[in-house]
């Protein structure tokens, strides 16, 4: 049974593709499930729209929802369609989402990390002059970040929690406890983390997270699920056989995904 919970669509602003396109794709690639999740809009911000190229506007966010909700009864019996959402994380913006949040029937959230220390986590150029303390010391503070996200409450899934190698490779050789702390502590929140193939897109050419991290996750009893991320119709379901193999290889015997806020497992 193949699933894929992390997509986006054009509200974003920087996705191709209506909704339908994804969940015709994905009908195409042999899903049985197919995820809608969208950036969620600024909601810390007032205006309507701060970010247009990175995240939907707040007026587009009940839109947004009635639309996977048609369609989700427009494709029963063909594909299981979710409503989802990919959520920023910010700490002190976390009970103003959780407002907006709370009055749609949302089958499941991506909690993501996107910025850290104020810069976003894809800018290669943070990286720049910094010794190797200061380095441990970033990246301390971003999965500092995302372990606060488990804690939150409001997730059930976490978002590609190493993507800060994206255009940064070398981050993965940054050596630091936190990651191991972190892994420990969505393992006892209970919430799952996504297998997410958009690594290949960016300069790391691979996935989010890495083995090792996947590893801890076995090791903490962290559920997996996966997410293409895709932000193009024919990325859906992209390398899911080649990542349901890679995960069996390191000793996970399923991985899951959620309907109705409620755990569902797959055997792998």
């Amino acid at each position: 049974m193949k699933f894929d919970l992390h997509t986006h669509h054009d509200r974003c602003g920087h996705a191709e593709g209506s909704i339908r396109d994804y969940i015709e794709a994905a009908i195409e690639q042999g899903l049985s499930v197919i995820g809608i999740s969208d950036h969620s809009p600024y909601f810390a911000d007032r205006s309507d729209q701060p970010f247009p190229k990175i995240a939907m506007a707040r007026s587009e966010f009940p839109r947004y929802v009635e639309e996977v909700l048609k369609l989700k009864r427009e494709y029963a019996g063909k594909i299981d369609v979710l409503l989802g959402v990919e959520s920023d994380f910010f700490p002190e913006h976390i009970d103003v989402y959780r407002r907006f949040y709370e009055p749609y029937p949302f089958d499941y959230i991506i909690g993501s990390v996107h910025k850290s220390n104020g810069v976003s986590i894809f800018n290669k150029n943070r990286w720049k002059g910094l010794s190797p303390e200061r380095q441990v010391k970033e990246k301390e503070i971003y999965y500092d970040l995302i372990a606060q996200s488990a804690r939150s409450g409001l997730f059930q899934i976490l978002g590609h929690i190493d993507a800060m190698k994206g255009f940064y490779p070398s981050f993965s050789d940054i050596q630091t406890k936190a990651v191991e702390d972190t892994l420990r502590i969505i393992g006892e929140c209970g919430l799952a983390i996504e297998v997410n193939t958009s690594g290949k897109t960016k300069d790391v050419g691979g996935w989010y997270p890495s083995d090792s991290i996947l590893e801890l996750a076995l090791h903490y009893g962290v559920d997996i699920t996966f997410g293409s991320d895709a932000h193009v119709p024919s990325r859906v379901g992209d390398e899911w056989e080649q990542v349901a193999a890679r995960l069996k290889e390191i000793g996970f015997k399923e991985w899951v995904y959620f309907k109705e806020k409620q755990r569902i497992a797959v055997p792998l």
